[in-house]
């Protein structure tokens, strides 16, 4: 990655890098879902290729391999070095809806820990069986579960609810997730919470006590694609204020803490990156295969202070 592609403080002595426990990589494996949310960025266009990465298992694997190679902490070429110390590497899987890849989310999950990624996965959670987690959770690091109501009419509203008009059972997850946690008591449980329009008023507080997650995402809905369900900064204020009993496993992003802040590959094998205004859609590099992590991200804009700020109240997660 070239120098002018990093974003750094002016500062007449050169400071030693920050150090995070895990630099993290987010892979969306897919752009297709189960769900049709409203605010949904996971769009990607200019595709270049017919077909996602993940259906060509040699291809996935390579592109696994040399995203380790390159970001590995060992590999002081990296430019990121500059900015960074880390210890170890993360890829966390995301979509679209991975859990809808069946058998071959876990052979994905089992290459990246062979490669050497400890590895984690956001999901919808409607998937997560409890014959999948008992696969799936002693691979995973962090399982992270996107929740944004618990009223089923605003979940309706949002597009949470799968087309034969099924939606998550809170009974059924909470159970899932303690069964997660006795599969695998190392594994920690993360919840995203996308603050928008329809669910700006309400209080989650009975859901993230019943869950104990030990990290909450508050993410304001960013109007990558669609700004139909977009919050004012009054709103997503007096949401966070709301729930400030649970500050000290919040993690609380608005729409400039998303930009140029992310390690983040496309469902084709390209980094991409959300613009700095937040809006008209991603910035992408060229494909990571054949040309090699290197090239590929020197064409990405990347704030390692934003990257960085995700650690300040709860060290060791980044994704």
């Amino acid at each position: 990655m070239s120098k002018e592609n990093l974003i750094f403080p002016i500062s007449p002595v050169k400071a030693a890098p920050a150090h995070v426990d895990a630099l993290t990589i987010n892979w969306h494996v897919t752009e297709a879902c189960n769900y049709r949310c409203q605010y949904c960025y996971a769009k990607w266009t200019d595709h270049p290729c017919p077909r996602e990465l993940f259906h060509d298992r040699d291809r996935s694997q390579h592109l696994l391999a040399e995203l380790f190679r390159y970001f590995q902490p060992t590999n002081t070429s990296n430019p990121l070095r500059d900015a960074l110390s880390w210890r170890t590497l993360r890829l966390n899987l995301a979509g679209g809806e991975p859990s809808i890849l069946g058998e071959r989310l876990l052979d994905i999950t089992r290459a990246a820990k062979q490669v050497g990624f400890e590895v984690s996965l956001i999901s919808n959670a409607s998937r997560l069986t409890s014959d999948v987690i008992k696969q799936l959770a002693p691979q995973l690091t962090y399982l992270g579960v996107s929740l944004d109501s618990t009223h089923s009419g605003t979940n309706l509203a949002i597009g949470r609810v799968e087309r034969s008009g099924q939606r998550l059972s809170l009974n059924e997850l909470t159970a899932n997730l303690d069964f997660a946690r006795q599969v695998n008591p190392a594994l920690k449980i993360k919840i995203n919470t996308v603050v928008n329009a329809l669910n700006a008023d309400e209080d989650l507080s009975g859901l993230i006590t019943r869950v104990r997650p030990e990290r909450w995402k508050v993410l304001r809905m960013l109007p990558i694609v669609d700004a139909t369900l977009a919050v004012s900064d009054e709103a997503f204020a007096a949401f966070v204020e709301r729930h400030s009993a649970f500050r000290s496993i919040q993690c609380v992003e608005d729409n400039s803490d998303m930009c140029e802040s992310y390690l983040m590959v496309d469902p084709y094998g390209r980094f991409f990156q959300n613009q700095a205004t937040g809006k008209g859609g991603y910035l992408y590099s060229r494909p990571i295969l054949p040309s090699g992590a290197a090239a590929a991200f020197s064409e990405m804009r990347f704030n390692p202070a934003g990257f960085r700020s995700r650690y300040t109240t709860a060290p060791g997660e980044a994704s």
